[in-house]
């Protein structure tokens, strides 16, 4: 089973109503236990995001907040507050499915996931997919024309 697809079919439930396309997956011994997609516009929560939607939806199915030995599957780089819910679950892999340039917080801007202070250290799988990328970049290119749009029809 490929969980970056599920992950990405879980982005693609956030973009058809308007949100940033995130999608996230949880597996355990080889079965899906969580699973989500941002949802902070529809649920006007600043944590309503894929990661924690998914890691409460894990919790809620194996029965305890420890989710040791749980993989997570997601299409961007987590946000720091992310990244902290994930060490904070004990989950013991990331597999990720782009870089987050301006908020990642498991390597590229910082690394909370991996952190000698804080004695946190999970193992990262970087999977550099194509698109994962291109679903992300074309939904914020998409906005900032929306934008350009809107700003030309209401000078006229």
């Amino acid at each position: 089973m490929n969980y970056i697809d599920l992950a990405l079919e879980e982005a693609r439930k956030a973009l058809e109503i308007g949100e940033i396309p995130v999608g996230a997956v949880i597996v355990k011994d080889n079965k899906v236990i969580g699973k989500g997609y941002n949802l902070k516009e529809y649920r006007k929560s600043v944590i309503a995001h894929a990661e924690i939607i998914a890691i409460e939806e894990a919790c809620k199915t194996i029965g305890d907040w420890r989710l040791n030995g749980a993989e997570m599957y997601v299409t961007l780089e987590p946000c720091p507050m992310c990244a902290s819910a994930i060490i904070q679950s004990r989950i013991s892999r990331l597999h990720i499915g782009t870089f987050n340039k301006d908020m990642g917080a498991c390597g590229s801007v910082i690394d909370i996931v991996n952190n000698r202070y804080i004695n946190s250290y999970i193992h990262i799988n970087w999977l550099y997919n194509e698109e994962c990328s291109k679903l992300i970049t074309d939904f914020f290119k998409n906005k900032r024309n929306e934008k350009k749009l809107y700003k030309k029809v209401m000078k006229k």
